[in-house]
């Protein structure tokens, strides 16, 4: 998760009545007061996200790669290429997922107090290859539908692409959420002081759909496509 550009951090008390993390590799230290851990925030934010980044040790050195997720509410599914070299690590390994959504940026008096605000999720757990045949199909198709559900309407998977994709698990037990909105939070002598201060949030939204160059006359926009247009991302 972001700590944006030098992240002053909020200068609060955490409320000990709150939830805390499943373990200590998910508690955040830097700017506490802005952690969550309970599952409907965690699940919130895997929502609003639509790229992962998964982080694993390989042969050749860390490696991080950004990807397309799903989850079910227990677990989070990533896929790519049988011959990915990330996820290939990462089956059987400890591995640690991080999903951002930016909402602004924040400007300070002072460039030093300049930052983001952001939702942030982390993920650490051990991967499971998903070989179940009937449970690696759900699973693609709650990536697929994650970013926009197609699934029902498209062509089914042959089972050629299917054989070239694999798929791996990761348990929402160690999770943690990091939130950042509003103001910055600059230093009590520069407040009176001749510098902007405040933030700008970002707004993304989808566009028309675009038909593809070779796409036949007459076939119809899905349904699921044509109501992207206008929405927040």
């Amino acid at each position: 998760m972001p700590t944006g550009m030098h992240l002053h951090h909020a200068r609060r008390m955490v409320d000990p009545s709150r939830p805390g993390p499943a373990t200590e590799r998910v508690r955040v230290r830097r700017g506490a007061i802005r952690a969550e851990y309970d599952r409907t925030a965690i699940l919130a934010v895997l929502d609003a996200g639509m790229v992962a980044h998964l982080g694993v040790s390989t042969p050749d050195g860390p490696i991080v790669l950004p990807m397309a997720y799903g989850h079910d509410g227990e677990q989070l599914f990533l896929h790519g290429a049988v011959a990915n070299a990330a996820l290939r690590a990462a089956a059987g390994s400890d591995v640690c997922v991080t999903i951002t959504v930016v909402d602004g940026l924040v400007v300070g008096r002072c460039p030093f107090h300049n930052s983001m605000n952001y939702r942030g999720v982390i993920v650490r757990g051990s991967a499971r290859h998903v070989a179940d045949p009937d449970e690696r199909l759900v699973a693609l198709r709650t990536i697929s539908d994650h970013v926009v559900a197609t699934w029902a309407t498209g062509r089914a998977p042959s089972a050629e692409e299917l054989r070239r994709t694999t798929v791996v698990a990761v348990p929402l037990t160690e999770a943690s959420v990091k939130l950042r909105a509003g103001d910055p939070v600059d230093e009590p002598e520069d407040l009176d002081g001749p510098h902007w201060a405040g933030h700008v949030p970002i707004r993304s939204i989808w566009e028309q759909p675009v038909p593809s160059t070779d796409l036949p006359a007459g076939v119809e926009v899905p349904a699921a496509i044509a109501a992207l247009a206008g929405r927040a991302v």
